[in-house]
């Protein structure tokens, strides 16, 4: 069977099949994300209940992902559970459309994030366990790709949705029910199992001692990169402030919304470009290191505090690229180095890792702005880039 397996195309069916399902399933939920905010305000809430919904959600999907990752190991078939996490999640998606209230609003997101922390670690496991080692690089990239591509998609259906129901955030919502089942087709008619070795009933906390040297300290690493790895949406905000003098608060604010999706266009091609590289060269943490150098280079510009929209593009441009670098080849290392019966488990302990480094940086970044300023923010985040980056190639 391995034989098998190393001698296949890499782009096989399971491949192209989670490669389409992250594609639609991303779609459904960036088209009902970008009306989410508009929605809230219409129905009387305001900016706190936003951050407190996606805050929870945010958190709570992490902690799912964790135990899911260790439940995935133990099961003889992972891909029902994934399949169940897509359809979970494209149902409370679509309910959003029924709400009334926050609370209610609340209640679907967080629904919604809980299915993709059930879907997430058995996902990144099956895909692992249909392509050869040395493709991990082009299978994860194309993943990000087709995520990406969703990503653009999304916001694009959104406003072609509210210009042709007159503004009906609700209609928006139930559409989002097309792409979402779309996905879950996908994953279930395209994406095998392969079987594998039988694997030890442990508890969590075993599970996670077992994981392999060489993987606790490449989390080390993402840990330390993931603290000042702040929410892009602040690039926005950065892009908009430095913006504003120059050309008034709302075209600043259509510049930014334009610096972005030509980041989103960038870190789309980067995802696979640079998982195709680390397939091709004798290191895959080379890789890995340089896109968290290149993190570094970014914040360092953004200490600049440019009023200048070429440079503000290129900023956003080399930040795609490393966002996109970044999640390809965490994903494809971390496959290499753990062996496939714990891949569940080492997935889902990598999303953890890398949501608590979100959340960590994000508030950092924001203190440090408002309590000194945008360099001194920043400059910390170029600090933290380039310590990850050292530790990822002191990688053994």
């Amino acid at each position: 069977m391995p034989d098998m397996i190393e001698k296949q195309s890499w782009l096989n069916r399971t491949v192209l099949g989670v490669g389409l399902t992250s594609l639609f399933s991303d779609w459904s939920h960036e088209t009902a994300t970008a009306v989410l905010p508009a929605f809230l305000a219409a129905i009387g809430a305001g900016p706190v209940w936003l951050g407190a919904i996606e805050g929870i959600a945010d958190g709570l999907s992490s902690f799912t992902k964790l135990a899911a990752g260790h439940y995935t190991d133990h099961l003889k078939r992972r891909k029902p559970l994934a399949v169940f996490g897509y359809a979970f999640t494209a149902l409370a998606t679509a309910s959003l459309a029924f709400a009334t209230h926050a609370y209610h609003v609340l209640f679907g997101r967080v629904a919604a994030w809980l299915g993709r922390g059930v879907r997430s670690p058995a996902k990144k496991a099956l895909l692992a366990a249909d392509v050869p080692p040395n493709a991990y690089g082009r299978a994860f990239g194309f993943e990000r790709l087709m995520d990406t591509v969703g990503a653009i998609a999304g916001p694009l259906t959104a406003l072609w949705l509210l210009e042709a129901t007159g503004h009906s955030y609700r209609k928006v919502f139930l559409w989002t029910l097309l792409p979402g089942l779309v996905a879950v087709a996908s994953f279930w008619l395209l994406v095998r199992e392969r079987p594998i070795a039988a694997r030890p009933q442990r508890s969590f906390l075993l599970g996670l001692k077992a994981l392999p040297l060489p993987f606790h300290r490449l989390l080390v690493g993402v840990g330390v990169f993931g603290a000042g790895d702040f929410s892009h949406t602040l690039l926005i905000l950065y892009a908009t402030r430095m913006l504003a003098p120059g050309h008034g608060m709302a075209r600043a604010a259509s510049l930014a919304v334009g610096l972005y999706t030509l980041h989103n266009v960038f870190y789309a091609g980067s995802a696979y470009l640079s998982g195709w590289l680390s397939d091709h060269v004798p290191s895959r943490k080379a890789v890995l290191a340089a896109g968290y150098a290149l993190a570094g280079v970014t914040a360092l510009l953004l200490c600049t505090g440019t009023y200048s929209l070429w440079l503000l593009a290129v900023i956003f441009v080399l930040a795609g690229l490393y966002v996109g670098t970044e999640e390809a080849l965490e994903d494809s290392l971390s496959a290499e180095l753990v062996p496939k019966e714990q891949h569940g488990m080492a997935f889902g302990t990598l999303a953890a890792v890398n949501a608590f480094g979100d959340f960590l940086s994000s508030l950092m970044v924001g203190f440090l702005w408002r309590a000194f300023n945008v360099q001194t923010a920043f400059a910390a985040s170029a600090l933290l880039f380039i310590i990850g980056a050292i530790l990822i190639l002191r990688l053994r």
